[in-house]
């Protein structure tokens, strides 16, 4: 009761211990486990799906437990108490290792190993913190850095499982994105400080290419941290401060001072991660931990010993074999992390069979609006009929009052008077003067307006084609979208080498599959052999799986206690023998790892050519469709834009209008007085 009502603190962790050790000392001597005869029904809630689970075996019973205590620990991380991080991935792992993964969805491998990969990887952040902190050397601060990209890789890849996505739901994607976002984060971090050991080593072309990785990776964490709270925004503005920082500098020194050749970031040595953190071991059977035994006098311990020695035993081959396979995995990982190929998208050639989405939705809004290029056409020639009105009318005021004015000096000099100093006309009357203040003021204005109005125009002509475009028939909007081209040629053979990849230890031979040389068959060789890379990797995750089963069922305690115990050891190995069989296809799916990834290389090097002119295309057609999409969404902006050039210049024009009239009599007036002037 204790341990289903447990406190949240380390006590409650203790509590959980102590139980999860006398469980263990309880089922070594009762049969309790499945299908034995004091077996009991044992219910615990599963913690994603919230449905009850029941199972007649006291292992259940000990699993749930343990996972709780993970469970704990990891909320006591949170809290800030650090060591805990290591304690919960000690229990996940202790169960991934010791029990069956069928229990209940939330205990299967790839969950557990999830959350071991995320305790692990928020314990190395800790200390990643205390190492910068510390001021340790930027080398080893970015090792400590490149290794908690590593285990979130790691978790991220658990997540990315299918049973995993199933079983997670919503919570999947929120969880995947964040720790895609801490996975580029940190390998900013670990960028910057291979920067700064550069600038350290005065290796200030070198420093360039690792900063201005850093602030790419940055502004990939940015874009995942969308959503995420302001402490993490205030984060990553701050590093984006620093980064962004120093790698102005750094590029501003090279430039103008140091002028060393900035090396591409591939040819540098990668970081390898410095793991420093550790799951803690869980030991069932510590009395320091469990207290004492309090079944110690029901049966004699002889028997439950020795399976406890054979359990040692099938766990060290365990260890071996899981040493071979995660080093293979490495290599594999960091291998298909260079190569940066995704089976599912290494050829994008059914994008560029259809129109996107986002343009089909701008053309099925413009079909229900046949008059929208008509409307903006006329709008705009509307504009400009009232733009050259209020032109004309402006410049007709300002002849009239330059033909007065030239009258004027006409009179004044037959008059016989002074002429004005030149290019001084002489005085208007004060109503021609008032005119000419607010022809003045209207062609000020008319001005500015004039070059609003020319860009509007230069706007309309710049989307007119594509909105056209969007309103006709589908075929030619398809049509104006970039697709590539893919050659075909003369054929040739590669060979891949021979490898094993079945099951019942089969031989397929890879070997005299043809591969043209023209584009397509280029991609389809690629795409096979990335096919045989998951195959391998498919494979090789079944082969863990049937072993850790067989391990999980092999008890051979009836045999124990009937064996005498000078034939203990001869007894294991013979049992042992048992695993022969799938360690051996083990090995061959391991060797097979080196052909083929080989194989792959060299389909990689004549894929070179086909990718470049695939992220070609694709930028030109990403280009197009913002392009066009940018165009349907600027026509209210014009059409509001035009409407208020047109109100301006109707409101101007009647000013105008007004003004004209007004220049036209005070024309007439001053004429008539010079008339006057010249009778007397």
């Amino acid at each position: 009761q204790s341990a289903v009502t447990v406190p949240r603190d380390f006590e409650g962790c203790s509590t959980l211990r102590k139980y999860f050790g006398q469980l263990h000392y309880l089922q070594s001597r009762i049969p309790m486990g499945a299908e034995q005869e004091a077996a009991v029904p044992i219910t615990w809630t599963e913690i994603f799906s919230g449905k009850t689970v029941t199972h007649e075996d006291i292992k259940y019973e000990q699993a749930c437990v343990l996972y709780n205590l993970g469970a704990l620990h990891s909320m006591l991380g949170a809290m800030d108490k650090r060591v805990s991080e290591e304690c919960a991935a000690g229990a996940f792992t202790y169960l991934r290792d010791h029990f069956p993964h069928s229990y209940s969805m939330d205990m299967s491998h790839q969950i557990l190993n999830l959350n071991i990969n995320l305790m692990l990887g928020q314990a190395q952040e800790c200390l990643l913190e205390k190492s910068m902190l510390d001021n340790r050397k930027s080398f080893l601060v970015a090792r400590i850095s490149a290794q908690v990209v590593d285990y979130y890789k790691e978790a991220c890849r658990a997540l990315e499982n299918s049973e995993t996505a199933s079983l997670l739901g919503k919570i999947q994607k929120d969880w995947k994105k964040l720790v895609q976002m801490k996975i580029y984060y940190f390998a900013a971090v670990a960028h910057l400080h291979m920067g700064k050991q550069a600038e350290e080593q005065q290796k200030f072309g070198e420093r360039v290419i690792y900063f201005q990785s850093a602030l790419d990776k940055l502004n990939e964490a940015i874009k995942l941290a969308k959503g995420q709270p302001e402490t993490v925004q205030e984060a990553l503005r701050f590093t984006m401060d620093v980064i962004g920082g120093k790698y102005n500098s750094a590029k501003k020194d090279n430039d103008f001072i140091y002028h060393e050749a900035v090396p591409a970031l591939d040819t540098l040595q990668s970081v390898k991660g410095a793991p420093l953190v550790k799951a803690l071991p869980v030991n069932p059977t510590d009395p320091a931990v469990t207290g004492p035994d309090i079944f110690t006098k029901l049966v004699p311990m002889a028997a439950h010993e020795a399976s406890s020695l054979y359990s040692e035993e099938k766990a060290k081959l365990l260890r071996d074999v899981m040493a071979k396979i995660e080093a293979r995995n490495e290599v594999l990982d960091q291998f298909m992390d260079s190569m940066q190929l995704d089976p599912e998208t290494v050829d994008n050639l059914e994008m560029y069979s259809h129109i996107p989405p986002v343009l089909m939705e701008k053309c099925a809004a413009l079909s229900v609006r046949p008059d929208t290029v008509k409307n903006l056409v006329q709008s705009m020639q509307v504009l400009s009929g009232v733009f050259t009105d209020v032109e004309a009318s402006l410049k007709e005021i300002r002849d009239l009052l330059e033909e007065d004015e030239a009258q004027e000096r006409k009179l004044q000099e037959l008059l016989g008077k002074v002429p004005a100093p030149q290019g001084s006309p002489p005085p208007p009357s004060p109503s021609l003067a008032e005119v000419g203040k607010e022809c003045s003021k209207y062609l000020e204005v008319h001005e500015k307006a004039s070059f609003t109005n020319t860009e509007l125009h230069k706007a309309m002509n710049l989307h007119i084609g594509n909105l056209r475009l969007l309103s006709g028939p589908l075929e030619q909007v398809r049509a104006a979208l970039p697709s590539p081209t893919l050659t075909e040629g003369e054929r040739w053979w590669c060979h891949l080498p021979r490898t094993w990849l079945g099951f019942g230890g089969t031989w397929h031979s890879c070997s005299g599959h043809p591969v043209p040389s023209d584009d397509k068959q280029v991609l389809q060789n690629l795409k096979r052999i990335l096919s045989k890379v998951q195959e391998m990797r498919d494979q090789r995750m079944s082969l863990e799986q049937q072993l850790r089963e067989m391990i999980q069922k092999d008890d051979i305690t009836t045999s124990l206690v009937t064996t005498d115990r000078s034939e203990m050891k001869k007894l294991f190995e013979e049992q042992l023998k048992k695993y022969d069989q799938i360690k051996v296809y083990l090995e061959q799916n391991l060797a097979a790892q080196e052909n083929v990834l080989k194989a792959l290389t060299d389909a990689n090097v004549k894929y070179a050519a086909v990718r470049k002119t695939l992220a070609e295309v694709e930028h030109k057609w990403n280009t197009t469709v913002q392009t066009l999409v940018a165009s349907y969404e600027a026509y209210e902006d014009l059409m509001k834009k035009s409407q208020e050039g047109k109100d301006f210049y109707t409101d101007l024009e009647g000013k105008a209008t007004k003004l004209l009239e007004k220049a036209r009599a005070a024309c007439q007036a001053a004429e008539a007085n010079r008339q006057q002037i010249l009778e007397k």
